[in-house]
Protein backbone atom coordinates (compact mmCIF):
# COMPACT_ATOMS: atom_id res chain seq x y z
CA UNK A 1 0.00 0.00 0.00
CA UNK A 2 1.65 3.51 -1.26
CA UNK A 3 2.00 6.37 1.54
CA UNK A 4 -1.01 8.33 -0.34
CA UNK A 5 -3.24 5.02 0.27
CA UNK A 6 -2.57 4.73 3.82
CA UNK A 7 -3.16 8.44 4.23
CA UNK A 8 -6.59 8.31 2.50
CA UNK A 9 -7.53 5.58 4.46
CA UNK A 10 -6.48 7.41 7.76
CA UNK A 11 -9.04 10.14 6.96
CA UNK A 12 -12.57 9.83 8.49
CA UNK A 13 -15.70 8.77 6.38
CA UNK A 14 -17.66 12.20 5.11
CA UNK A 15 -20.56 11.02 7.44
CA UNK A 16 -18.18 10.77 10.50
CA UNK A 17 -17.18 14.22 9.27
CA UNK A 18 -20.99 15.24 9.47
CA UNK A 19 -22.44 14.05 12.76
CA UNK A 20 -18.55 15.92 14.35
CA UNK A 21 -20.30 19.33 12.71
CA UNK A 22 -23.91 18.34 13.95
CA UNK A 23 -22.54 18.22 17.64
CA UNK A 24 -19.60 20.79 17.74
CA UNK A 25 -22.23 22.95 16.88
CA UNK A 26 -24.15 21.59 19.84
CA UNK A 27 -21.53 22.32 22.20
CA UNK A 28 -20.79 25.38 21.09
CA UNK A 29 -24.87 26.57 21.29
CA UNK A 30 -24.37 25.04 25.06
CA UNK A 31 -21.57 27.23 26.14
CA UNK A 32 -22.60 30.18 23.71
CA UNK A 33 -26.02 31.41 23.02
CA UNK A 34 -24.66 32.95 19.80
CA UNK A 35 -24.30 31.59 16.55
CA UNK A 36 -21.24 30.21 14.78
CA UNK A 37 -21.42 31.39 11.27
CA UNK A 38 -19.44 28.08 10.00
CA UNK A 39 -20.99 25.63 12.13
CA UNK A 40 -24.43 26.70 11.38
CA UNK A 41 -24.28 26.99 7.63
CA UNK A 42 -22.37 23.66 7.65
CA UNK A 43 -25.40 21.95 9.63
CA UNK A 44 -27.64 23.50 7.98
CA UNK A 45 -26.09 22.18 4.73
CA UNK A 46 -25.90 18.35 6.29
CA UNK A 47 -29.35 18.67 7.96
CA UNK A 48 -30.87 19.64 4.22
CA UNK A 49 -29.03 16.94 2.84
CA UNK A 50 -30.62 14.13 5.16
CA UNK A 51 -34.08 15.55 3.97
CA UNK A 52 -34.69 17.00 7.55
CA UNK A 53 -36.76 19.69 8.67
CA UNK A 54 -34.15 22.48 9.04
CA UNK A 55 -36.07 23.91 12.11
CA UNK A 56 -34.46 21.40 14.09
CA UNK A 57 -31.65 23.85 13.88
CA UNK A 58 -34.01 26.76 15.45
CA UNK A 59 -33.69 27.13 19.19
CA UNK A 60 -37.02 28.49 19.09
CA UNK A 61 -38.92 25.55 17.50
CA UNK A 62 -40.29 22.97 19.56
CA UNK A 63 -40.29 19.29 19.62
CA UNK A 64 -43.85 19.12 19.73
CA UNK A 65 -44.08 22.17 17.04
CA UNK A 66 -41.74 19.76 14.55
CA UNK A 67 -43.52 16.65 15.48
CA UNK A 68 -47.15 18.22 14.33
CA UNK A 69 -45.45 19.44 11.28
CA UNK A 70 -43.49 16.15 10.29
CA UNK A 71 -45.49 13.22 12.27
CA UNK A 72 -43.28 10.47 10.62
CA UNK A 73 -40.46 12.07 13.46
CA UNK A 74 -42.12 10.99 16.24
CA UNK A 75 -41.06 7.46 16.44
CA UNK A 76 -37.50 8.38 15.62
CA UNK A 77 -37.28 10.22 18.60
CA UNK A 78 -39.23 8.03 20.85
CA UNK A 79 -35.95 5.47 22.53
CA UNK A 80 -33.60 7.74 20.58
CA UNK A 81 -30.86 7.70 23.57
CA UNK A 82 -32.07 4.66 25.20
CA UNK A 83 -29.15 2.02 25.21
CA UNK A 84 -29.55 -1.21 23.48
CA UNK A 85 -31.06 -3.96 24.74
CA UNK A 86 -29.22 -6.91 25.36
CA UNK A 87 -29.94 -9.82 23.15
CA UNK A 88 -28.81 -13.00 20.97
CA UNK A 89 -27.61 -10.60 18.40
CA UNK A 90 -25.67 -7.81 20.68
CA UNK A 91 -22.11 -9.51 20.22
CA UNK A 92 -22.54 -10.10 16.21
CA UNK A 93 -23.10 -6.24 16.01
CA UNK A 94 -20.53 -5.19 18.48
CA UNK A 95 -18.54 -7.43 16.19
CA UNK A 96 -19.38 -5.57 13.34
CA UNK A 97 -19.18 -2.14 14.67
CA UNK A 98 -15.68 -2.00 13.37
CA UNK A 99 -16.57 -2.91 9.69
CA UNK A 100 -18.29 0.01 8.34
CA UNK A 101 -20.61 0.50 11.09
CA UNK A 102 -20.87 2.32 14.67
CA UNK A 103 -22.47 2.58 17.69
CA UNK A 104 -23.30 -1.36 17.88
CA UNK A 105 -24.31 -2.11 14.28
CA UNK A 106 -26.08 1.05 12.99
CA UNK A 107 -24.44 2.43 9.93
CA UNK A 108 -22.77 5.76 9.52
CA UNK A 109 -25.49 7.88 7.40
CA UNK A 110 -28.17 6.58 10.52
CA UNK A 111 -25.76 7.84 12.93
CA UNK A 112 -25.66 11.49 10.98
CA UNK A 113 -29.72 11.84 11.33
CA UNK A 114 -29.30 10.41 14.49
CA UNK A 115 -26.99 13.62 15.81
CA UNK A 116 -29.44 16.03 14.20
CA UNK A 117 -32.39 14.70 16.39
CA UNK A 118 -30.04 13.90 19.59
CA UNK A 119 -28.83 17.86 19.36
CA UNK A 120 -31.97 19.30 19.03
CA UNK A 121 -33.65 17.45 22.15
CA UNK A 122 -30.15 18.01 24.29
CA UNK A 123 -30.12 21.84 22.82
CA UNK A 124 -33.82 22.22 24.13
CA UNK A 125 -34.00 21.16 27.12
CA UNK A 126 -30.35 22.53 28.34
CA UNK A 127 -30.14 25.78 26.70
CA UNK A 128 -32.63 27.32 28.65
CA UNK A 129 -31.57 30.81 28.19
CA UNK A 130 -31.60 33.90 30.34
CA UNK A 131 -34.22 36.83 31.18
CA UNK A 132 -37.38 36.98 32.11
CA UNK A 133 -39.60 33.42 31.15
CA UNK A 134 -43.06 33.27 30.05
CA UNK A 135 -45.69 30.90 30.77
CA UNK A 136 -45.16 29.89 27.10
CA UNK A 137 -41.60 29.62 27.47
CA UNK A 138 -42.09 27.44 30.35
CA UNK A 139 -44.75 25.17 28.80
CA UNK A 140 -42.36 24.47 25.94
CA UNK A 141 -39.67 24.08 27.90
CA UNK A 142 -41.56 21.08 30.27
CA UNK A 143 -42.80 19.68 26.68
CA UNK A 144 -39.58 19.50 25.44
CA UNK A 145 -37.80 17.66 29.08
CA UNK A 146 -41.10 15.48 27.91
CA UNK A 147 -39.35 14.40 24.74
CA UNK A 148 -35.70 13.45 26.49
CA UNK A 149 -37.66 11.13 28.66
CA UNK A 150 -39.34 9.37 25.76
CA UNK A 151 -36.13 10.14 23.94
CA UNK A 152 -34.09 8.24 26.89
CA UNK A 153 -37.02 5.74 27.07
CA UNK A 154 -38.10 6.80 30.19
CA UNK A 155 -42.16 7.19 31.06
CA UNK A 156 -43.27 10.99 31.45
CA UNK A 157 -42.19 12.65 34.34
CA UNK A 158 -39.82 9.87 35.32
CA UNK A 159 -36.37 12.33 35.07
CA UNK A 160 -38.03 15.23 37.16
CA UNK A 161 -39.72 13.34 39.27
CA UNK A 162 -39.04 9.78 39.98
CA UNK A 163 -35.23 8.86 39.26
CA UNK A 164 -32.62 8.63 41.52
CA UNK A 165 -28.91 10.10 40.65
CA UNK A 166 -28.57 10.81 36.42
CA UNK A 167 -30.00 13.90 34.93
CA UNK A 168 -32.84 13.50 37.12
CA UNK A 169 -31.69 16.19 39.61
CA UNK A 170 -30.50 18.82 36.80
CA UNK A 171 -33.51 18.70 35.04
CA UNK A 172 -35.03 19.54 37.91
CA UNK A 173 -32.68 22.28 39.03
CA UNK A 174 -33.12 23.94 35.44
CA UNK A 175 -37.19 24.05 35.98
CA UNK A 176 -36.58 25.71 38.94
CA UNK A 177 -34.62 28.11 37.51
CA UNK A 178 -37.41 28.83 34.99
CA UNK A 179 -39.97 29.07 37.71
CA UNK A 180 -37.80 31.31 39.39
CA UNK A 181 -37.32 33.76 36.41
CA UNK A 182 -41.21 34.16 35.55
CA UNK A 183 -42.91 36.86 36.88
CA UNK A 184 -45.20 34.69 38.10
CA UNK A 185 -47.94 36.91 39.74
CA UNK A 186 -49.10 38.52 36.57
CA UNK A 187 -48.94 34.95 34.52
CA UNK A 188 -51.40 33.74 37.34
CA UNK A 189 -53.53 37.07 36.83
CA UNK A 190 -54.15 35.81 33.01
CA UNK A 191 -56.27 33.27 33.09
CA UNK A 192 -54.99 32.28 29.63
CA UNK A 193 -51.69 32.56 30.26
CA UNK A 194 -52.09 30.09 33.75
CA UNK A 195 -53.75 27.70 31.91
CA UNK A 196 -50.39 27.19 29.52
CA UNK A 197 -48.89 26.21 32.78
CA UNK A 198 -48.19 22.75 33.47
CA UNK A 199 -48.12 21.69 37.38
CA UNK A 200 -44.45 20.30 39.11
CA UNK A 201 -42.95 20.20 41.95
CA UNK A 202 -40.83 23.54 41.26
CA UNK A 203 -43.74 25.28 40.38
CA UNK A 204 -45.92 23.94 43.48
CA UNK A 205 -42.82 25.32 45.83
CA UNK A 206 -43.27 28.96 44.65
CA UNK A 207 -46.59 29.00 44.84
CA UNK A 208 -46.78 27.94 48.34
CA UNK A 209 -44.00 30.04 48.99
CA UNK A 210 -45.69 33.10 47.72
CA UNK A 211 -49.80 32.18 48.26
CA UNK A 212 -50.09 35.02 50.66
CA UNK A 213 -49.36 37.75 48.24
CA UNK A 214 -51.73 36.18 46.05
CA UNK A 215 -55.72 37.22 45.55
CA UNK A 216 -58.90 37.23 43.34
CA UNK A 217 -58.28 35.22 40.00
CA UNK A 218 -54.16 34.91 40.56
CA UNK A 219 -55.34 32.43 43.58
CA UNK A 220 -58.02 30.65 41.93
CA UNK A 221 -55.24 29.56 39.40
CA UNK A 222 -53.05 29.24 41.59
CA UNK A 223 -55.32 26.97 43.90
CA UNK A 224 -56.08 25.06 40.65
CA UNK A 225 -52.65 24.25 39.59
CA UNK A 226 -51.94 23.07 43.53
CA UNK A 227 -54.96 21.22 43.34
CA UNK A 228 -53.94 19.51 40.08
CA UNK A 229 -50.17 18.37 41.34
CA UNK A 230 -51.92 16.87 44.08
CA UNK A 231 -54.24 14.69 42.69
CA UNK A 232 -51.40 13.67 40.13
CA UNK A 233 -48.85 12.51 42.67
CA UNK A 234 -51.85 10.95 44.70
CA UNK A 235 -53.07 8.87 42.04
CA UNK A 236 -49.00 7.79 42.20
CA UNK A 237 -48.59 7.28 45.84
CA UNK A 238 -52.19 5.53 46.50
CA UNK A 239 -50.65 2.57 43.41
CA UNK A 240 -47.70 2.48 45.79
CA UNK A 241 -49.50 2.12 49.04
CA UNK A 242 -52.15 -0.29 47.01
CA UNK A 243 -49.41 -3.16 45.96
CA UNK A 244 -48.40 -4.05 49.43
CA UNK A 245 -51.12 -5.98 51.58
CA UNK A 246 -51.64 -4.55 54.93
CA UNK A 247 -52.53 -7.29 57.77
CA UNK A 248 -51.83 -11.29 58.25
CA UNK A 249 -54.77 -13.62 56.83
CA UNK A 250 -57.56 -13.94 59.49
CA UNK A 251 -58.90 -17.42 59.31
CA UNK A 252 -61.82 -16.82 61.71
CA UNK A 253 -63.44 -14.98 59.04
CA UNK A 254 -65.32 -17.14 56.65
CA UNK A 255 -64.10 -17.01 52.84
CA UNK A 256 -66.79 -15.43 50.37
CA UNK A 257 -68.04 -18.25 48.12
CA UNK A 258 -67.06 -16.37 44.74
CA UNK A 259 -65.37 -17.28 41.93
CA UNK A 260 -62.28 -15.13 42.26
CA UNK A 261 -62.03 -16.94 45.40
CA UNK A 262 -61.69 -20.27 44.23
CA UNK A 263 -58.92 -22.11 45.19
CA UNK A 264 -58.81 -24.59 42.22
CA UNK A 265 -55.24 -26.29 43.64
CA UNK A 266 -56.83 -27.16 46.47
CA UNK A 267 -60.25 -28.04 45.39
CA UNK A 268 -58.98 -30.73 43.02
CA UNK A 269 -56.38 -31.90 46.03
CA UNK A 270 -59.05 -32.32 47.99
CA UNK A 271 -61.03 -34.39 45.28
CA UNK A 272 -58.83 -36.54 44.41
CA UNK A 273 -60.51 -39.67 45.78
CA UNK A 274 -63.84 -38.91 43.45
CA UNK A 275 -61.68 -39.49 40.41
CA UNK A 276 -63.48 -41.93 38.05
CA UNK A 277 -60.64 -43.54 35.59
CA UNK A 278 -63.56 -45.66 33.46
CA UNK A 279 -65.38 -41.82 32.99
CA UNK A 280 -61.59 -40.03 33.14
CA UNK A 281 -63.96 -37.34 35.29
CA UNK A 282 -63.47 -35.87 38.34
CA UNK A 283 -66.40 -35.54 40.60
CA UNK A 284 -66.30 -32.29 42.91
CA UNK A 285 -68.06 -32.93 46.53
CA UNK A 286 -66.91 -29.49 47.69
CA UNK A 287 -65.52 -26.16 46.90
CA UNK A 288 -62.73 -24.97 48.95
CA UNK A 289 -62.35 -21.02 48.71
CA UNK A 290 -58.97 -18.65 49.73
CA UNK A 291 -59.67 -16.55 52.41
CA UNK A 292 -58.78 -12.84 51.52
CA UNK A 293 -60.10 -11.35 55.41
CA UNK A 294 -56.87 -9.26 56.94
CA UNK A 295 -56.38 -8.89 60.46
CA UNK A 296 -56.18 -5.26 61.30
CA UNK A 297 -55.13 -3.49 64.70
CA UNK A 298 -56.16 0.03 65.44
CA UNK A 299 -52.54 1.75 64.57
CA UNK A 300 -51.47 5.25 65.12
CA UNK A 301 -49.10 7.34 62.54
CA UNK A 302 -47.86 10.21 63.89
CA UNK A 303 -45.76 12.23 60.68
CA UNK A 304 -43.62 15.17 62.26
CA UNK A 305 -42.28 16.83 58.76
CA UNK A 306 -39.73 20.06 58.87
CA UNK A 307 -41.34 22.67 56.55
CA UNK A 308 -38.52 24.89 56.27
CA UNK A 309 -37.20 25.87 53.05
CA UNK A 310 -34.99 23.11 52.09
CA UNK A 311 -37.56 20.13 52.98
CA UNK A 312 -40.43 21.58 50.33
CA UNK A 313 -40.51 18.28 48.52
CA UNK A 314 -40.66 16.20 51.60
CA UNK A 315 -43.55 18.55 52.72
CA UNK A 316 -45.05 18.38 49.69
CA UNK A 317 -44.89 14.23 49.36
CA UNK A 318 -45.76 13.51 53.32
CA UNK A 319 -48.76 15.58 53.25
CA UNK A 320 -50.35 13.57 50.45
CA UNK A 321 -48.77 10.49 51.73
CA UNK A 322 -50.79 11.09 54.90
CA UNK A 323 -53.68 11.19 53.63
CA UNK A 324 -53.42 8.12 51.79
CA UNK A 325 -53.19 6.08 55.13
CA UNK A 326 -55.53 8.26 56.65
CA UNK A 327 -57.97 6.52 54.16
CA UNK A 328 -56.71 3.27 55.08
CA UNK A 329 -59.22 1.23 57.99
CA UNK A 330 -58.57 1.83 61.25
CA UNK A 331 -55.27 3.97 60.96
CA UNK A 332 -55.17 7.00 62.90
CA UNK A 333 -52.94 9.65 61.33
CA UNK A 334 -52.06 12.86 62.74
CA UNK A 335 -49.64 15.31 61.10
CA UNK A 336 -47.79 17.97 62.42
CA UNK A 337 -45.65 20.81 60.35
CA UNK A 338 -43.03 22.67 62.21
CA UNK A 339 -40.12 25.55 61.40
CA UNK A 340 -39.25 27.38 64.13
CA UNK A 341 -43.04 26.97 65.22
CA UNK A 342 -45.29 23.31 64.79
CA UNK A 343 -48.64 23.44 63.93
CA UNK A 344 -51.15 20.34 64.21
CA UNK A 345 -52.75 19.87 60.74
CA UNK A 346 -54.67 16.62 61.31
CA UNK A 347 -58.19 17.97 60.87
CA UNK A 348 -57.06 18.39 57.60
CA UNK A 349 -55.09 15.39 56.91
CA UNK A 350 -57.75 13.92 54.75
CA UNK A 351 -57.74 16.76 52.64
CA UNK A 352 -53.66 17.22 51.05
CA UNK A 353 -55.09 20.66 49.20
CA UNK A 354 -56.76 22.16 52.25
CA UNK A 355 -53.16 21.06 54.54
CA UNK A 356 -50.67 22.55 51.71
CA UNK A 357 -52.60 25.65 52.00
CA UNK A 358 -52.13 25.66 55.23
CA UNK A 359 -48.26 25.35 55.13
CA UNK A 360 -45.41 28.15 55.62
CA UNK A 361 -42.57 26.86 54.15
CA UNK A 362 -39.44 28.56 55.19
CA UNK A 363 -37.70 29.83 58.19
CA UNK A 364 -34.96 27.33 60.46
CA UNK A 365 -36.01 24.81 62.18
CA UNK A 366 -36.44 23.91 66.27
CA UNK A 367 -37.77 20.07 66.55
CA UNK A 368 -38.48 20.65 69.90
CA UNK A 369 -41.50 22.18 69.18
CA UNK A 370 -42.70 19.67 67.35
CA UNK A 371 -41.92 17.15 69.66
CA UNK A 372 -44.03 19.32 72.34
CA UNK A 373 -47.71 18.48 69.78
CA UNK A 374 -46.07 14.79 69.29
CA UNK A 375 -45.43 13.36 72.64
CA UNK A 376 -49.20 13.68 74.39
CA UNK A 377 -50.39 11.62 70.95
CA UNK A 378 -48.56 8.86 71.79
CA UNK A 379 -51.26 6.91 73.86
CA UNK A 380 -50.21 2.88 73.54
CA UNK A 381 -46.53 3.05 72.12
CA UNK A 382 -46.74 -0.46 70.70
CA UNK A 383 -49.22 0.30 68.30
CA UNK A 384 -47.54 3.81 67.19
CA UNK A 385 -45.05 4.66 65.01
CA UNK A 386 -43.90 8.09 64.27
CA UNK A 387 -42.33 9.17 61.24
CA UNK A 388 -40.10 12.23 61.57
CA UNK A 389 -38.89 13.79 58.13
CA UNK A 390 -35.87 16.22 58.15
CA UNK A 391 -32.60 17.12 57.14
CA UNK A 392 -31.95 17.26 61.30
CA UNK A 393 -30.07 20.32 60.86
CA UNK A 394 -31.59 21.82 64.54
CA UNK A 395 -30.67 24.17 66.86
CA UNK A 396 -31.28 22.18 69.73
CA UNK A 397 -29.76 19.22 68.88
CA UNK A 398 -28.92 17.28 72.01
CA UNK A 399 -32.12 17.86 73.82
CA UNK A 400 -34.38 16.45 70.52
CA UNK A 401 -32.32 13.27 70.28
CA UNK A 402 -32.98 12.24 73.53
CA UNK A 403 -36.51 13.05 73.08
CA UNK A 404 -36.49 10.75 70.09
CA UNK A 405 -34.52 7.94 72.23
CA UNK A 406 -37.05 7.97 74.49
CA UNK A 407 -39.85 7.26 72.21
CA UNK A 408 -37.74 4.85 70.26
CA UNK A 409 -37.41 2.90 74.00
CA UNK A 410 -41.12 3.25 75.34
CA UNK A 411 -41.71 1.10 72.47
CA UNK A 412 -43.43 2.73 69.57
CA UNK A 413 -41.48 2.94 66.07
CA UNK A 414 -39.80 5.62 65.67
CA UNK A 415 -38.64 6.47 61.73
CA UNK A 416 -36.53 9.19 61.13
CA UNK A 417 -36.54 10.06 57.44
CA UNK A 418 -33.70 12.22 55.68
CA UNK A 419 -35.74 12.94 52.17
CA UNK A 420 -39.31 11.64 51.13
CA UNK A 421 -38.14 13.13 47.37
CA UNK A 422 -39.42 12.46 44.57
CA UNK A 423 -35.65 12.36 43.48
CA UNK A 424 -34.81 10.12 46.35
CA UNK A 425 -31.78 13.12 46.81
CA UNK A 426 -31.34 15.04 50.45
CA UNK A 427 -28.56 15.62 52.89
CA UNK A 428 -28.69 14.39 56.37
CA UNK A 429 -27.12 16.07 59.58
CA UNK A 430 -23.85 13.68 60.18
CA UNK A 431 -24.37 14.16 63.80
CA UNK A 432 -28.07 12.96 63.78
CA UNK A 433 -27.13 10.70 61.36
CA UNK A 434 -24.41 8.71 63.78
CA UNK A 435 -26.77 8.42 66.73
CA UNK A 436 -30.06 7.08 64.69
CA UNK A 437 -27.12 4.40 63.44
CA UNK A 438 -26.20 3.63 67.10
CA UNK A 439 -29.93 3.82 68.45
CA UNK A 440 -30.52 1.17 66.23
CA UNK A 441 -32.96 3.14 63.85
CA UNK A 442 -30.71 4.30 60.82
CA UNK A 443 -31.63 7.27 59.10
CA UNK A 444 -34.27 6.44 55.99
CA UNK A 445 -33.27 7.94 52.86
CA UNK A 446 -33.87 7.64 49.06
CA UNK A 447 -37.40 7.26 47.08
CA UNK A 448 -40.55 7.75 49.03
CA UNK A 449 -41.50 4.04 47.75
CA UNK A 450 -38.80 3.12 50.63
CA UNK A 451 -41.29 5.09 53.51
CA UNK A 452 -44.11 3.58 51.71
CA UNK A 453 -42.84 -0.08 51.97
CA UNK A 454 -41.57 0.70 55.98
CA UNK A 455 -44.97 1.83 57.06
CA UNK A 456 -46.67 -1.24 55.16
CA UNK A 457 -44.41 -3.28 57.16
CA UNK A 458 -45.67 -2.12 60.53
CA UNK A 459 -49.31 -1.75 59.96
CA UNK A 460 -49.28 -5.40 58.46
Amino acid sequence: MTGQEQGAEALPAPDDNRRQVLYWRLLARLFDPQEQAALESASLAVVEDLGLPTALLDPQASVDSIVQRHPELAAEFDGLMAPPEPGPDSESAAAGAGEGDSDGGRDRATEVRRAALVSKVLLNVFSSGSGTVTAGQLSRWQSDAGWLERSLGCKPGELRGARAGGIGPELGAIEADLVKRMHLREVLADPVLAARLTPSMSLIEQLLRDKNNLSGVALANAKALIRRFVDEVSEVLRTQVEKATVGALDRSVPPKRVFRNLDLDRTIWKNLTNWSPEEERLYVDRLYYRHTARKTTPQRLIVVVDQSGSMVDSMVNCTILASIFAGLPKVDVHLIAYDTQALDLTPWVHDPFETLLRTNLGGGTDGTVAMALAQPKIAEPRNTVVVWISDFYEWQTEPLFESMAAIHRSGAKFIPVGSVTSSGRGSVNPWFRERFKDLGTPVLSGHIRKLVHELKTFLA
